[in-house]
């Protein structure tokens, strides 16, 4: 038997099952690295924080398989995808936004933002990023998801496992992979999605014309998904994310973490009326296991912190559940500050005069004294959260200034290495440049080039006009860079030494002007 339901009358344990689960990943019992996985089967929970993760579940995997579907109308010249990473064209297009490769820094605030988001989550509420919102978590509660659906809750799947195979296990084993592995192919499917045209690229996928580049990423990524979701699952958190070697940097006195508070549930008793008949102290913990059977870790958090623990707060839940069934108040597991923890423990203790004692935090009547330390959401604004999140929004809000005054158009100048300078028949000097004029927007528009200093100089462009001047309308393509050769020529008599002048792109419709100093040589320039 896989569980066991506790006799005691009166006491409100004859409700309570006691479920023969042990914890694999156990802190005070830990197996060797290399030893052979053992297989852990989380039992499915019930409460505010598992209906939170379904909640979180639903909108990242929404987000994750129907943001490439988005359509966001650019005008006639770029595409209508809403979030678009068009590497032919080296365009990012995140709705009204888009990023060129040279605004990359841009991509740099952003895992900047990232990463001080992290710290600042990690130092407030431990690691909810990894109990709520890390894709392992996300796609490893998506596959027991499918596994529980196919082949029952905890009891069920370890009788299954623990079965000799017959044709109703087969089938079932069979099913639970083919929809892991469709899953993984609908993961990888819509990573594709993000690189181009969605609607365009799945009907070349589906009819077999797609470019083999989106055939290879599907696959890689179905493998992936398959093996880490459904095959690996805790050991990627705990061999392979650096995360939680990293984290207690991140957390300090002050840090809500899920917690096991021993000061009130020890010393544990599953006969509870009888030993306070016998004058033996009781908790409120009746070891009942309900915390080791929903942690898909694998750990008993009543063993206290440990690296594996990743704050998904299901055992909190199933604790909350058993306490409802005693007719005792939630919080024997909960989010705890370990300055709060500290403090009732020495107050259960007699600051380490003794063991745990149950009378020194309850009344007669029960309730516990008025000395008992209770969160206050005040403690996550301390000096540490404070500056990570200043930080967060300084970054971001120099973003945002930056992409609300940034120019759309721009001028950049590439000066003839060979020769530097001709000197013409009758004393004049020409130069030679590149000129490229990025339009930025996605709309075609005539740019006015013109030259500033340089007294006397005008300009001819190759292929475009025939008689030099000093100014020149060109017509630009949207979305684009134009790319001009042109000659800068001064007279006869005009000093033979370098000298500066500037490149002048204007926009008089749209009101952008972009500059570019320049330089032109002569034959007494130093070389």
């Amino acid at each position: 038997m896989n569980l066991y339901t506790a006799r005691d009358p009166g006491s409100g344990l004859e409700s309570v099952e006691r479920l023969n689960a042990e914890p694999v990943n156990s802190a005070k019992n830990r197996t060797p690295l290399y030893e052979a996985r053992k297989k852990i089967f989380p039992k499915r929970a019930e409460g505010r924080f598992r209906r939170f993760k379904w909640i979180v579940m639903l909108i990242t995997l929404g987000i994750y398989y129907l943001t490439p579907w988005i359509r966001w109308d650019r005008g006639p010249y770029a595409p209508d995808q809403a979030v678009l990473i068009d590497i032919a064209s080296r365009r990012f297009y995140f709705f009204f936004i888009e990023i060129w490769p040279q605004e990359f820094y841009y991509v740099a605030g952003l895992l900047v933002m990232a990463g001080f988001g992290l710290f600042l989550i990690t130092s407030a509420i431990g690691r909810a990023w990894c109990g709520y919102t890390c894709p392992q978590t996300v796609w490893v509660d998506l596959f027991l998801v499918v596994e529980r659906a196919i082949e029952g809750d905890r009891n069920a799947r370890m009788k299954l496992d623990a079965a000799p195979w017959s044709f109703d296990k087969l089938r079932k084993r069979v099913s639970k992979h083919l929809v892991w592995l469709a899953i993984g192919v609908v993961t990888g499917g819509a990573w594709i999605f993000y690189f181009a045209d969605a609607p365009t690229l799945l009907k070349q996928f589906v009819t077999g014309g797609a470019p083999m580049v989106a055939y290879y990423t599907v696959a890689i990524l179905t493998a992936t998904t398959y093996v880490l979701g459904g095959l690996m699952r805790e050991q990627v958190c705990t061999y392979m994310c650096p995360w939680p070697r990293i984290q207690g940097a991140m957390l300090d006195e002050h840090s809500l973490v899920v917690t096991y508070n021993d000061w009130r549930g020890e010393p544990r008793a599953r006969h509870a009326k009888k030993a306070v008949a016998a004058g033996a102290p009781v908790g409120d913990c009746v070891d009942c296991n309900a915390c080791v059977a929903v942690c898909p870790m694998g750990i008993d958090i009543r063993d206290g912190q440990q690296m594996e623990c990743i704050t998904c707060a299901l055992c909190i839940d199933a604790c909350d559940g058993v306490m409802d069934k005693l007719g005792k108040p939630h919080g024997l597991i909960a989010y705890a500050t370990l300055q709060e923890y500290d403090a009732n423990m020495a107050l259960a203790t007699g600051n380490g005069a003794h063991d745990i004692q149950p009378s020194a935090v309850r009344n007669p009547d029960g309730r516990f004294v008025n000395a008992i330390r209770h969160f206050n959401w005040r403690i996550i604004l301390r000096p540490r959260t404070i500056f990570y999140m200043t930080v967060w929004c300084l970054v971001g809000v120099v973003m945002l200034v930056t992409l609300a005054t940034r120019e759309r158009l721009a001028v950049n100048v590439i000066h003839d290495r060979n020769p530097q300078y001709v000197l013409e028949s009758d004393g004049s000097i020409r130069n030679g440049y590149t000129v490229r004029l990025l339009n930025m927007i996605a709309q075609p528009r005539t740019i006015t080039l013109s030259l500033e200093g340089l007294p006397g100089a005008v300009m001819k462009i190759n292929g475009l006009v025939d008689q030099p001047a000093r100014s020149f309308d060109i017509k630009v393509k949207p979305d684009e860079v134009t790319s001009l050769k042109l000659f800068v020529t001064t007279p006869a008599g005009a000093a033979k030494t370098a000298s500066d002048f500037t490149f002048l792109a204007s926009d008089a419709e749209n009101s952008e002007t972009a500059h570019y100093k320049a330089v032109f040589n002569g034959p007494g320039a130093k070389k």
